[in-house]
């Protein structure tokens, strides 16, 4: 059974999220001050305060970084937390939305919502949230299948991912004027973000946040081993798939405004074990906070590398968590993790 944390580690655990949630704040400022203008903190609070439409300032604030740094903060902390589910209920230091098709279940629902139905755009949330939950069941019933491994699920994932990417570019080709800015969205970016775009995903994000916490004391169980945890009374399956359902909930959300970020839910997850350890109840809120600051970071790079040419962010996660993906592998393989 797990020991009790020490208080070092409680010590060490609580200094941990407290960095977190400050590079978290900080990420959020150097989001708002910093892009094609920058801004100081001053100008920006002296703009708010204004509340002047007419000050350019005020507009930028109120129209373009306030919803995109929101925006990066919440698709962070989103995938972040369904990384962190899905590596736990599938046992596989490897899972994550983007490699397993979770990601590319969402955005081929949300594609096929935007294209079919252009007059309801409230309908490519559920839309996103119901395709996140049908690739991520589709991957864990294909690997049942054929014997769970790490290995197999993994290549399960990735074969599923790449068929939906081509319903993706499927969909991209036969209605380009229903889906205007659908290259944007299949790399993944913040640029057109919305508060109105991110109304609806707030209740998705919410329940999924939710169920995330409230499995967290299951999720350790879980991770004793099924011998262990069936012997504990717990409920496998159920625990299984309302992690499942939550991750959906949390990537197909994230998906829908975000478009196809990749990594994310993979690199938090790890960088967020090593400083807090695998209990749950402190690795998810560390994860959600790192994956936070790292989105929104990244973001502003991104807008500023090569200013006033903009990268979409997504290119610069896959640029540092396709090296990322490479040593895990790399590092698993030769502990004979992943065979």
């Amino acid at each position: 059974m797990k020991q009790p944390a020490t208080l070092p580690t409680l010590r060490r655990q609580g200094a941990a999220l407290t960095v977190l949630a400050l590079a978290v704040v900080l990420a959020a400022l150097a989001g708002l001050c910093f892009g094609s203008q920058g801004y100081t903190p001053l100008q920006l609070w002296q703009a708010w305060c204004s509340g002047d439409p007419q000050n350019a300032v005020y507009r930028v604030l109120l129209h373009v970084r306030w919803p995109r740094t929101l925006a990066g903060l919440l698709a962070g902390s989103a995938l972040a937390a369904a990384g962190v589910l899905l590596q736990a209920v599938l046992n596989n230091a490897m899972a994550s939305p983007n490699v397993i098709g979770v990601n590319a279940g969402a955005g081929l629902a949300a594609l096929c919502a935007a294209a079919l139905w252009p007059a309801h755009p409230n309908a490519v949330q559920p839309a996103a949230f119901a395709g996140a939950l049908a690739a991520a069941l589709l991957v864990y019933g294909l690997a049942l299948g054929a014997g769970v491994s790490r290995t197999t699920l993994v290549l399960a994932g990735l074969a599923v991912s790449g068929m939906l990417t081509a319903g993706m570019n499927t969909i991209k080709l036969l209605y380009p004027n229903a889906i205007a800015g659908a290259s944007d969205f299949l790399v993944g970016g913040l640029s057109g973000v919305t508060l109105s775009g991110l109304k609806g995903a707030v209740l998705y994000l919410i329940t999924g946040t939710l169920l995330a916490l409230l499995l967290a004391a299951d999720l350790n169980v879980l991770c004793l081993g099924e011998q262990s945890a069936a012997s504990l009374g717990l409920h496998i399956g159920a625990v299984r798939f309302l992690g499942i359902l939550a991750a959906a909930l949390l990537a197909g959300a994230a998906v829908s405004f975000a478009g196809l970020l990749s990594f994310v839910g993979l690199l938090a997850p790890h960088i967020a074990r090593r400083l807090v350890g695998n209990n749950h109840r402190i690795l998810l809120p560390a994860a959600m906070l790192l994956g936070a600051a790292f989105v929104v970071l990244c973001d502003v790079l991104a807008r500023c590398l090569f200013a006033p040419f903009e990268l979409p962010v997504g290119i610069l996660l896959s640029l540092i968590g396709g090296p990322f993906f490479l040593g895990l592998l790399l590092h698993g393989r030769g502990r004979r993790m992943y065979d």
